[in-house]
């Protein structure tokens, strides 16, 4: 038997198993494996739409685990662990059934920014100018990347590579394994937007107002879109379209390949929240108190949601339920062909922390000090 022959037969269910576990991930857009939630918004495109089986949440605590100040990160969740960060000064593990401390890292200051989850290591930005690489499991610092400014942006990961914003203005992009920097993308404003990566090409939002779109590998501009406010919402990207809010009270889709606008929709308010893309529709918050549900293609609005509060939450999609919450405090479920209230939990507090959807269970932070588990 020839090696080559050979080799075919030790690797073909291999990547058969690969090819098979990649199209469970990204079919449809939507995350697929129900014990892993990577990162902010779901995965690297953004588009926070979970595949889910079984019952879906009802609304009742689970759980709350205590942090010693307010929660604005948004949650990752991987092989039944939480990692969030706090104001703290913390980076936390919590296990994700019980909402028990499997432990804590002290950072220099504040942890606004989502962690990502990646090979074992946890990433998260901190308002101490670094970037932290965590042992997932141990809680040990790996290395720490400096930048020259605050990080709230929230990184991104793929194929090896960490990508996330400062506000010094740049778009860094460091190796995921080493923290060497690889390149940096200059702005003229703070770059609080978290990045989206898509078909080699990362999109983010600069309070100079533009949406760029700059290569993974080379860090070159592709294109940039200049709209009318501070961009400070995180893009979404599917079915060809990159779809992001602005301080101008807009909502924009504009073509990946080169930037031009497809549509925009004005919403009551400030749109800091970013959308949420399932099956064809759009959904996003805005300063004022609305969620709306438009159509991807066209901007045509489907339905609005009035919560009465602002909505800077990003809202998650599963199972036909769009899940988000209001700075009121409201945690809401409403359902996503119709935008009509299926539940509502009163919480501690203000809701900035987007939330995440595993196995019937809604995880997310809150301004009263408290990780939520909702099932």
């Amino acid at each position: 038997m020839s090696k080559g022959i050979l080799k075919i037969k030790i690797y073909y269910p291999l990547i058969l198993v690969m090819i098979v576990s990649a199209l469970i991930l990204f079919s449809c857009g939507k995350m697929g494996r129900e014990n892993y939630v990577p990162m902010f918004k779901g995965g690297p495109s953004r588009t926070n739409s979970y595949s889910t089986t079984g019952k879906p949440p009802s609304g009742s605590v689970l759980w709350k685990f205590e942090a010693q100040k307010d929660i604005y990160s948004s949650p990752a969740v991987s092989k039944g662990v939480v990692y969030f960060g706090s104001h703290d000064r913390s980076l936390y593990a919590v296990d994700a059934k019980k909402g028990t401390e499997k432990w804590r890292f002290s950072t220099g200051h504040w942890v606004s920014s989502s962690p990502a989850v990646s090979g074992g290591v946890v990433y998260v930005g901190c308002w101490d100018e670094n970037l932290y690489a965590v042992d997932a499991k141990k809680g040990t610092e790996k290395w720490r990347f400096k930048a020259a400014g605050d990080i709230t942006s929230s990184p991104a990961v793929s194929e090896g590579v960490v990508y996330f914003g400062s506000v010094d203005n740049n778009l860094y992009a460091v190796d995921a394994g080493t923290g060497v920097e690889k390149w940096r993308f200059k702005t003229e404003g703070d770059v609080n937007s978290s990045p989206a990566v898509f078909e080699g090409a990362v999109f983010f939002g600069s309070k100079d107002k533009n949406l760029y779109a700059v290569d993974a590998k080379t860090g070159t501009e592709k294109w940039r879109y200049i709209t009318g406010g501070d961009v400070v919402s995180t893009p979404a990207v599917s079915g060809g379209l990159v779809f992001v809010g602005s301080a101008d009270s807009n909502v924009y889709a504009l073509d990946t390949a080169s930037g031009k606008e497809k549509w925009k929709f004005k919403a009551a308010g400030y749109v800091m929240s970013s959308p949420a893309v399932d099956d064809g529709v759009v959904y996003v918050g805005s300063k004022g108190g609305f969620l709306y549900a438009l159509n991807a293609a066209t901007g045509t609005e489907k339905w609005r949601f009035n919560a009465g509060s602002d909505i800077h939450s990003s809202p998650a999609v599963s199972g036909g339920r769009v899940y988000f919450g209001s700075m009121k405090g409201d945690f809401y479920a409403v359902d996503a062909a119709e935008g009509k209230q299926i539940w509502r939990q009163e919480i501690g507090g203000g809701i900035l922390s987007s939330p995440v959807v595993i196995g019937g269970v809604l995880y997310f932070g809150c301004y009263d000090d408290h990780l939520y588990a909702l099932d």
